[in-house]
C-alpha cells in the first residue's frame, strides 16, 4: 500500500525521523505532566470537580489543557497564557514604534520579541494562577481535598509551580518548533483536544442508546462530523492560484525581450493564516465572562447579562461575537504573515512578473488587493464552521462536550495542525525523493 510505503520512505531520512520521534517524546511528557495534581490536593476527590466540565465555557477550557484543567494538574494553565501573551504583543507591535523596529530587524529581532512574550507570559501566569487556586473551592473541590489546607503555604508553592508548568509547556512547544516537526504550540493544543475527544463521544454514545435517540442518530452525527472535517479540509487546502509569467534566459544570463519562458503560477491560500485567529479569537472569549463576575460587577446588571450570555459556547451573543473575532483576527494576522511587498520583490528578480501587471510596487498592490478579496470569503467561512457548534446543539440537542467538535475550535485547530504537520512531512520527502510520496521516487543521494 502507498501509505506503507510512505511511512518506509520517512524512516529511511535520518534527519525527518528523529525530528519525529522529539515530537513524539515531547508530547508525551507533556500529556504526562498534564496527570500529575498539584502538591497538597487529593486527586480521589477531584470527581465532582472534574463532572463541572461536561458542558459551557468551562469544557472549552479543559478541553485547550487536554483534561488538565479538571485534575488540578501541574498543566492547568496550559499553554494558553503564552497565546494571550503573543495577542497582546502582535497587537502592541502595530502602536509601539519599538516593537515596529524589532519586526524588522529580522531574526535578532524576532528573539528580541519573543523574550518579550516569554516575560509577558509569567505577568499573565502570576494572575491567573492565584484565580485558579481561588476558584477550586467554589467549583467543587471539597475542603477535604486540601491536604495541607489552604494556608500561604499551600498557594505560594502552588502557584510557583502552576507558572512553571506554563513555561515549562512554553519550552516544550518551542522546542518541538526548533528541533522537532510541526508548531510546537499548536500541537500542544492539537493533542490535548484529541485526548478528551474520546470520552466526549463515549458519553454522547451511552445518552443516545439510553433513549435520547439510539444508533441510528449517532451514526447520523458521525456522517455530519465528516463531512464538518471534509469542509474544513477544503478550507485550510484551499488556495487562489495568480499566473506567473517567467523571461526566457538567455546564454549570458540575461532576458530576452519579448520571448515568453515558462509559465507558473502563485498560489495565494483562502486561509492563509490557518488557525491561528481560531485560537485568539478563543482566548480573548475568556474575557467578558471573567468581566462579568468580577467584584465590581457581577452584583451590577451589566455583569449578570455578561455572565450569562458568555458564558454559554452555544449561546447567540458568544457566537456572534466569537465570529466577529475569528473575521477579524483573520484579516489582521493574513497581513502580517503574508508579505506581499516581498513576494513582488522576489519576483521581480528573479524575472518573472504577472502578465498585465507591473513588476514592483504595482505588482505587491495587486497582490493585497487579491489577498483582501479572498481573506472576505474565507473568513466568513472560518466564522460559520467556529459557530457550527451552536447550530448542533439547537437543531440535533447534542449536549456536553461532544458538540464542541462538530466545528467550533476544536475541529479547526486538530484540521489545521494536522495538516501543516503533513505538509511538514512531505516537504522532507519531496526534498529526498524525485516523486515525492511516489512510489517509484528514489533518493536524491543514491542517484546522485
Amino acid at each position: 500500500m502507498k501509505i506503507i510505503e510512505t511511512l518506509k520512505n520517512v524512516w529511511k531520512i535520518t534527519e525527518l525521523k528523529d525530528r519525529i520521534i522529539l515530537t513524539l517524546g515531547l508530547l508525551l511528557v507533556y500529556r504526562f505532566g498534564a496527570q500529575v495534581t498539584l502538591p497538597g490536593i487529593d486527586a480521589t476527590q477531584l470527581s465532582d470537580f472534574s463532572g463541572n466540565f461536561d458542558g459551557g465555557i468551562g469544557a472549552i477550557l479543559n478541553m485547550f489543557t487536554g483534561g488538565a484543567f479538571s485534575k488540578a494538574s501541574v498543566f492547568a494553565l496550559g499553554i494558553m497564557p503564552y497565546i494571550s501573551a503573543s495577542i497582546v504583543v502582535q497587537l502592541m507591535g502595530i502602536a509601539i514604534p519599538y516593537l515596529q523596529k524589532l519586526q524588522k530587524e529580522g531574526e535578532s529581532g524576532r528573539k528580541k520579541i519573543n523574550q518579550i512574550t516569554r516575560w509577558l507570559t509569567i505577568a499573565i501566569c502570576l494572575v491567573q494562577a492565584p484565580g485558579y487556586l481561588v476558584s477550586l473551592p467554589s467549583l467543587g473541590v471539597p475542603t477535604s481535598a486540601f491536604l495541607l489546607g489552604t494556608g500561604g503555604i499551600f498557594y505560594f508553592s502552588s502557584i510557583v509551580i502552576l507558572v512553571t508548568g506554563c513555561i515549562f509547556a512554553m519550552w516544550l512547544g518551542e522546542k518541538i518548533t526548533d528541533k522537532g516537526i510541526g508548531n510546537g504550540i499548536s500541537l500542544l493544543i492539537m493533542v490535548g483536544i484529541i485526548a478528551t475527544l474520546p470520552l466526549a463521544f463515549f458519553q454522547n454514545a451511552v445518552s443516545r442508546l439510553e433513549g435520547n435517540g439510539g444508533l441510528m442518530l449517532i451514526l447520523i452525527e458521525i456522517v455530519i462530523w465528516f463531512l464538518i472535517i471534509l469542509a474544513s479540509v477544503l478550507l485550510v487546502m484551499a488556495v487562489r492560484k495568480i499566473q506567473v509569467q517567467y523571461a526566457r534566459r538567455t546564454a549570458s544570463g540575461g532576458f530576452e525581450k519579448n520571448v515568453f519562458g515558462s509559465r507558473q503560477f502563485l498560489p495565494l491560500k483562502l486561509n492563509a493564516s490557518g488557525v491561528m485567529p481560531i485560537i485568539f479569537a478563543q482566548a480573548i472569549m475568556f474575557v467578558p465572562s471573567l468581566i462579568g463576575g468580577s467584584s465590581w460587577l457581577k452584583e451590577t446588571d451589566a455583569g449578570q447579562w455578561m455572565q450569562a450570555n458568555f458564558s454559554d459556547p452555544f449561546g447567540f451573543w458568544y457566537n456572534v461575537l466569537f465570529a466577529f473575532l475569528i473575521i477579524v483576527f483573520t484579516y489582521f494576522y493574513t497581513a502580517i504573515t503574508v508579505p506581499t511587498n516581498k513576494m513582488a520583490d522576489d519576483l521581480k528578480r528573479s524575472g518573472g512578473f504577472i502578465p498585465g501587471i507591473r513588476p514592483g510596487s504595482e505588482t505587491s498592490e495587486y497582490l493585497d488587493k487579491i489577498m483582501s478579496q479572498i481573506t472576505l470569503p474565507g473568513s466568513i467561512f472560518l466564522a460559520l464552521i467556529a459557530v457550527f457548534p451552536a447550530f448542533v446543539v439547537k437543531l440535533m440537542g447534542i449536549q456536553g462536550s461532544w458538540a464542541l467538535f462538530f466545528g467550533g475550535t476544536s475541529l479547526l485547530i486538530m484540521v489545521g495542525v494536522a495538516i501543516d504537520t503533513m505538509q511538514q512531512i512531505n516537504s522532507y520527502l519531496l526534498n529526498k525523493h524525485y516523486d515525492g510520496l511516489m512510489k517509484s521516487g528514489k533518493n536524491r543521494k543514491a542517484v546522485a
